[in-house]
């Protein structure tokens, strides 16, 4: 298990995570909203009412008077700032590279990343397809102009780091932080799902169709996740896959209250989240199975071994969650 081991040879106090936190935080509002400020401000000063505009609806730039490509821009590049913070500040506060925190080695298994990417993006287009033909009036082809090769590039060059930000802070960094802790694996596995399930819950699905309607999608997203995570003993398959999902949609379908709000090619009219929620319970199984065949991960029994690490007495903070 190098990958959570791989903690235990770091510094692992608990202000070095919140530090950590807090600064992805500041950066993500700072650094991170240049490209919605510049634009605002811009509108603010021809119309002093675009604040409570925005303010009402967060994630609809249309006052704004940007373009569908550069409100989806304004919306990943907080995440790419987030990143780069992360990639700069994990080996000063933690003693660990950022490679570490991927999986716990020097280096990063992109075949694992790939292979995950377009296994669930296949798996996402037979579930799309399908729902399209057992329920057509239930979605509208939207966008079949040049403009969709615009946001497949938004897409392809952000997205990754916006997929693999969630990835790396809740299946790498915050995993290997609660296995300090815990000294096991499941214990991780479940507080990071729902502090993943958490996170989004303020999406506005979870506004539009209430919270305990949408935390069971949120918490499997992530226990599919964290799962992959342990069983591949890192976290380029959880990453590729994420990233996967993220840019299939913003692509192929969008609906009114997706949090990430693009001209995708078609627009699904009415979401039921309890088939939404079953279809990704399936596509997990079976995204879990599949990667059990490619990697020849030989059984399941890691998420119950428990961590055994000693821990330095004469170095302050190495392999001690406190």
């Amino acid at each position: 298990m190098n990958h959570l081991a791989s903690a235990f040879t770091g510094k692992n106090n608990a202000w070095r995570y919140i530090i950590m936190l807090v600064a992805i935080l500041v950066v993500s509002n700072t650094i991170g909203s240049v490209p919605l400020l510049i634009p605002f401000f811009k509108a603010l000063a021809g119309d002093p009412s675009i604040a409570g505009r925005i303010a009402q609806n967060p994630s609809d730039f249309s006052p704004l008077g940007v373009s569908p490509y550069y409100s989806l821009f304004m919306m990943l590049f907080p995440f790419l700032a987030s990143f780069i913070a992360f990639m700069l500040l994990v080996k000063p506060l933690h003693s660990r590279t950022f490679i570490q925190t991927v999986n716990g080695t020097a280096k990063i298994r992109w075949s694992h990343y790939f292979i995950s990417f377009f296994v669930w993006l296949a798996l996402s287009a037979i579930y799309l397809f399908g729902y399209i033909k057992a329920d057509p009036g239930n979605f509208t082809l939207s966008n079949t102009s040049i403009s969709l090769l615009y946001v497949a590039l938004i897409s392809v060059l952000l997205i990754p780091f916006q997929a693999g930000l969630e990835e790396i802070v809740f299946r790498g960094y915050l995993m290997q932080g609660f296995a300090v802790a815990a000294r096991n694996a499941w214990l991780p596995l479940l507080v990071t799902s729902i502090l993943f399930a958490l996170l989004h819950g303020v999406n506005p699905e979870v506004k539009e169709y209430g919270f305990m309607t949408m935390m069971p999608q949120y918490l499997v997203f992530g226990l599919i996740f964290g799962l992959v995570t342990l069983f591949d003993d890192g976290i380029e398959a959880a990453m590729g896959a994420h990233a996967a999902n993220n840019i299939f949609l913003v692509i192929m379908v969008t609906q009114e209250s997706s949090a990430l709000q693009s001209p995708a090619l078609y627009v699904q009219n009415t979401i039921h989240p309890w088939t939404e929620f079953t279809g990704l319970l399936v596509s997990g199984i079976l995204f879990i199975l599949i990667l059990k065949l490619i990697f020849r991960w030989k059984d399941f029994s890691i998420i119950k071994q428990i961590l055994h690490r000693e821990t330095p007495s004469n170095t302050e903070g190495h392999g001690e969650f406190v």
